[in-house]
């Protein structure tokens, strides 16, 4: 979402209580000091100003406070149950044959045993094949490398939570 102007949606995540505003906030990303970082600048006068914002918070994130947000996230191939979120993101698994559920889900468990968090990708829009072919690229990175890419898809992940938390019809 991209505005000059705030919109009705933004005018309320500006307007609600604190309380209300980081409980929404954690609902995108669990990361204490991004969620912190985004309530010290309110309000904000565009959606453009948010989403810049959350790029530089996130962009600034510790080692620790990165393994903060990747802990939120669920493994692709197995969303949180009850969590529309995360189901709507991994679509592109719902359907899959179970010979690619089982070996996206082997690829995460040696991902994980390697880099020692969840393998994080902007699922929004990828096929079951995407995501696992993914996996299989990136698990020969280095832990720097992968750290900096996770990195990138939180703030892809971030921008996309966002802009949806601040549509005009979007409750906060």
């Amino acid at each position: 979402m991209t505005s000059s102007t705030t919109t009705g949606g933004l005018a309320r995540f500006n307007a609600v209580e604190e309380r209300a505003a980081h409980a929404a906030l954690r609902e995108l990303c669990t990361s204490t000091a991004w969620v912190g970082g985004l309530l010290a600048r309110r309000p904000y006068a565009t959606a453009d100003e948010l989403l810049a914002w959350s790029d530089a918070v996130t962009a600034g994130l510790t080692d620790a406070d990165l393994a903060e947000a990747l802990a939120g996230h669920p493994p692709i191939g197995r969303p949180a149950p009850g969590d529309p979120v995360s189901s709507r993101e991994q679509r592109g698994m719902t359907d899959v044959p179970a010979e690619l559920r089982a070996e996206t889900l082997q690829l995460n468990l040696e991902y994980q045993e390697r880099f020692g968090h969840v393998f994080l990708i902007c699922a929004t829009g990828l096929t079951g094949e995407r995501m696992r072919d993914a996996v299989k690229e990136r698990i020969g990175n280095t832990p720097e490398r992968e750290r900096e890419i996770a990195r990138t898809e939180l703030g892809r992940i971030n921008r996309i939570r966002l802009a949806r938390l601040v549509e005009e019809d979007a409750p906060v």
